[in-house]
């Protein structure tokens, strides 16, 4: 088992620059076998009703699926779950989905002895682990690595807190901080070994996007529209932006999940936004879309020209897709989603004048009076641009290696406590 060691406390929400190392070694771009077969358990609280468990989901197959990892997936929300995984039993309490363990996690209470622990313990966005767990885990011999996965920001100061430790008070057990990032200071992005062959294959095939579609109800007189995918939360301007639409020079295609997009959709559409409901008001179709799995979603990047995505999983799918994209933030008290937001814009080479004046008018970010309309033709323009700079984006993110493969090298670093 993998043990962690003891050292000086940091805060949650405020830490000091790391002293750690933090090499290119720990970056590679490969995503080989560990040499030794290790357990791992996830720790899921769903707060964004898809994002969380999304994110969780993805690092939980990859590890399992491409480094050999026995991983335990303990989620809260199995419904929320289901709507991305359809194989998931919502009112199973112990199941196997695609070989990972998944365990409902009902509550706090619960008795665990060491064997119970696994040599990595992740939780995931600062939830609370079971307090009988983390005892557990003081038992064990060696004890656990044991990581707070936190949540994506492009924000400098995260540089100085990637893998900085924080001691238990009162159990000898210590935390490592662990965040995703967009440079080798940080944890890397979520990216599967085979994704962008996968992406590179679909694109390629002049029949596979429209044959995707088709099962959506999506006609071939509709596939020659700029296709646009609509996922964000309620608050955006989506009424402002559908009126642009309607009244635009060139068809569009908006494809939007089944209840997302509240009355604005639903309005427009002069029914209930379910699955399959569609309708045509001037330039703009839209057509409502059930939930998808995971790999499902990933073709309908690739598919759509443009991609308005919410959230963490969604956002770091959509800079897989190397297709133009504005990014709905999940908000925060005191506007403090605005400031990640600008970080990440001001990071991206493909975030242009045209997409960032777009993304900060979508986010709230520039007050009231905005011409959406006005913003949407700017950035309309800028397309091809903006697609090109996306696939030079890429390149950058692709060099930090992935998120599972430099979590499980840090672990490795980590030397033993017994």
């Amino acid at each position: 088992m993998i043990a962690a060691a003891k050292m000086p406390l940091i805060d949650d929400t405020y830490c000091l620059p790391s002293n750690l190392p933090n090499t290119p070694e720990m970056h590679s771009t490969t995503s080989s076998q560990t040499s030794h077969a290790i357990s791992l358990t996830l720790f899921c609280k769903v707060v964004d009703n898809y994002g969380d468990i999304g994110i969780c989901w993805r690092l939980a197959r990859q590890l399992a699926h491409e480094h050999g990892v026995a991983v335990t997936l303990w989620v809260d929300d199995l419904a929320s779950f289901r709507s991305i995984c359809p194989e998931v039993d919502s009112s199973a309490d112990v199941q196997d989905v695609q070989g990972i363990a998944v365990q409902h996690w009902r509550d706090q209470n619960g008795v665990f002895a060491a064997g119970d622990v696994a040599d990595i313990v992740v939780e995931f966005f600062a939830c609370d682990i079971p307090p009988g767990y983390i005892k557990a885990m003081s038992e064990c011999a060696p004890r656990p690595v044991w990581l707070n996965l936190e949540g994506l920001t492009a924000e400098t100061w995260v540089e100085g807190c990637h893998t900085l430790p924080s001691p238990h008070p009162q159990l000898p057990l210590t935390k490592y901080f662990f965040f995703p990032g967009f440079n080798r200071r940080t944890g890397g992005l979520q990216l599967e070994s085979g994704l962008i062959a996968q992406r590179e294959a679909f694109l390629a095939d002049p029949r596979a996007a429209s044959d995707f579609l088709a099962q959506f109800g999506v006609t071939e007189t509709e596939m020659r529209a700029l296709k646009v995918s609509l996922f964000c939360y309620p608050q955006a301007p989506i009424a402002a932006l559908f009126a642009a639409w309607q009244a635009s020079g060139q068809a569009v295609l908006c494809l939007v999940p089944e209840g997302v997009g509240g009355d604005a959709v639903t309005d427009f559409l002069g029914q209930p936004s379910t699955a399959g409901a569609h309708a045509t008001r001037g330039a703009l179709t839209v057509r409502v879309l059930p939930f998808v799995p995971q790999p499902d979603y990933d073709k309908l990047l690739w598919a759509c020209d443009v991609n308005f995505v919410r959230g963490e999983d969604s956002f770091v799918r959509a800079q897989w897709a190397a297709k133009p994209f504005i990014w709905h933030i999940y908000p925060q008290d005191e506007n403090l989603h605005h400031v990640k937001l600008k970080a990440f814009l001001s990071t991206s080479p493909a975030a242009t004048p045209s997409l960032t004046a777009l993304a900060l008018a979508w986010n709230g970010a520039t007050g009231d009076g905005i011409d959406i309309a006005a913003l949407w033709r700017n950035m309309q323009a800028d397309l091809p641009n903006i697609a090109r700079l996306s696939m030079d984006w890429e390149r950058v993110l692709l060099a930090n290696g992935d998120l599972a493969t430099n979590l499980l090298k840090f672990a490795e670093t980590v030397p033993p406590r017994v």
